[in-house]
């Protein structure tokens, strides 16, 4: 397809600026010719020897959900560019950010998956979760409906992911605390996640306040189940079934 025959298919609205950086289009993260998820070989550990090489760059996917307007795509600039643009076109679908950096010694490669928060591309963005290794619930510290909304976000992401584990992996960041007319009070916001278990962070995408450390705290957790899922793995491989016993020999 030709590059005019490409931006013809843009909405009117994506037309007037390129994609930001190091993104990557809708296009690029649909299903394969084998029809596979996006994405869902993301948990499965290599098989790569009978020990985890600590030198090994681990991939894990990130997925960011939350409402519309409540700035994940700001959040996520910010985090992976160090920018904050006060004007972003609304994202369609999903797009790709990657990451690069080291938790407890591992060296990391995040690819974060910013999804639209628009109730028709629902339907759409949860078929993203699957494959997913940590997800980020972001809400609107001055928009009460987005907070009220995590309860549905959270429950279709763990009904869709194949683990379907409770204690996943997850963080909710509370964003906007940088403007005065807040509708969220702290302690509402940690009660909600204290219950659930579930890390919280009042964080700023304009001001970069706590932004890496929220992404970087749910890199470890990440990490962790990982090395878990790895674990597991090379035990069962190892484990002898009654059929492998040695027979004994008759004299």
């Amino acid at each position: 397809m030709s590059r005019s025959g490409a931006r013809s298919r843009l909405p009117r609205e994506g037309r007037d600026r390129p994609p930001f950086p190091g993104s990557s289009s809708l296009a690029s993260l649909l299903p394969g010719p084998a029809g596979a998820e996006p994405g869902a070989l993301a948990a499965r550990p290599p098989r790569q020897g009978l020990s985890m090489d600590a030198s090994k760059k681990v991939d894990l996917k990130i997925i960011i959900i939350g409402a519309l307007g409540v700035g994940k795509t700001s959040l996520l600039h910010q985090y992976v560019h160090k920018t904050f643009y006060e004007d972003y076109r609304t994202t369609l679908g999903a797009s790709i950010l990657t990451k690069v950096l080291a938790v407890d010694n591992s060296p990391l490669k995040l690819q974060i998956w910013d999804t639209g928060g628009q109730e028709r591309f629902r339907s759409m963005v949860s078929t993203f979760y699957k494959g997913s290794d940590g997800c980020v619930l972001a809400f609107d510290v001055t928009d009460r409906e987005s907070f009220e909304a995590l309860d549905n976000w959270r429950d279709d992401f763990l009904e869709k992911v194949i683990s379907r584990e409770q204690d996943f992996p997850m963080v909710v960041l509370g964003n906007k605390i940088d403007l005065c007319d807040r509708q969220v009070p702290e302690e509402t916001a940690s009660a909600w996640c204290k219950e659930k278990d579930i890390p919280y962070f009042e964080v700023s995408a304009k001001n970069n306040i706590n932004v890496a450390e929220a992404f970087e705290t749910l890199a470890k957790q990440a990490l962790s189940r990982y090395k878990g899922i790895f674990e597991s793995y090379l035990t069962d491989s190892i484990k002898l079934t009654p059929n492998d016993k040695p027979k004994k020999s008759c004299c």
